[in-house]
């Protein structure tokens, strides 16, 4: 008797950096320290009916409650990666579109922790049944709503972050 399973391994839609390790902290120029840029991001294993993807990043240690640092959607089904660097636009040159984050701005804004205990950062991404009907600058509370019946697999990378003002 074979050993070997009838069925293919489900595929598990997996996220990574080479800008820091999962759990490792994240460098200086992603951070607001620095030149503030967004993390490259590589993903793999994909659902077939995969029609876009959403990126969301936020620190859940936040004094004030979770902190919204990246909304992104609308990011091309057959995409398997976020280069560095990504720019602060409301609409990115392959459709995707950003929205506000909680400092008030479009796109990313990295990593700027009071003094105190390091924080954890979260990058979530989620392989949606569809492109997601929302306008650029849409906020966190539009995005969430809009997500949520359209996910077919999501995966998460996290680093970690902690004041380095002396």
């Amino acid at each position: 008797m074979s050993l070997t399973s009838q069925h293919p391994a489900s595929q598990i839609l997996t996220l990574t950096s080479l800008a820091f390790h999962n759990g490792g902290e994240i460098p200086n120029r992603y951070t607001c320290e620095d030149a503030d840029q967004s993390p490259g991001f590589l993903w793999s294993g994909i659902p077939a009916s995969t029609r876009s993807f959403a990126l969301i990043a936020d620190d859940p240690d936040a004094p004030s409650g979770t902190w919204t640092h990246w909304l992104i959607w609308n990011i091309p089904g057959d995409a398997t990666a976020l280069p560095t660097a990504t720019p602060k636009l409301a609409r990115l040159v392959n459709g995707a579109r950003q929205g506000r984050n909680d400092f008030h701005r479009l796109g990313y804004a990295g990593p700027c922790p009071p003094p105190g205990k390091p924080h954890r950062y979260f990058f979530r991404l989620y392989a949606l049944d569809s492109q997601l009907n929302l306008k650029p600058g849409a906020s966190r509370r539009d995005l969430d709503p809009a997500l949520k019946p359209h996910i077919l697999a999501q995966a998460e990378y996290m680093g970690t972050r902690g004041s380095h003002n002396h």
